[in-house]
């Protein structure tokens, strides 16, 4: 009788067991998460409000100005020749600041 002492066990908090999780949880939500969802709230909005005349960089690593904005595409001139090409919107991967044209 006296070695069922030693097994028997103490009553737990499981609020206690999973805390560590949780906290691991939010970590990865403030450090991960939450900084990809601005990130792609900030590309939609950049996307959605190009205009003629914005300079802005393809995925390809082409640069040129918009000269025409579609629903889903973009017209973007080219520099030297002046070519013109078609990009989907989805394709343009940043916006160039004015000072750097």
């Amino acid at each position: 009788m006296y070695p069922l002492l030693f097994l028997q066990q103490n009553p737990t908090n499981s609020i206690a067991l999973f805390a560590p999780y949780l906290l691991i949880g939010l970590v990865f939500y403030f450090l991960l998460f939450l900084p990809m969802q601005r990130q792609k709230k900030k590309t939609a909005d950049m996307l959605a409000n190009l205009k003629p005349g914005d300079v802005v960089i393809t995925s390809g690593g082409i640069q040129g100005q918009v000269t025409a904005a579609d629903s889903d595409t973009i017209i973007l001139k080219v520099k030297p020749d002046g070519v013109k090409l078609q990009f989907s919107r989805a394709a343009v991967t940043a916006l160039v600041p004015d000072g750097s044209k």
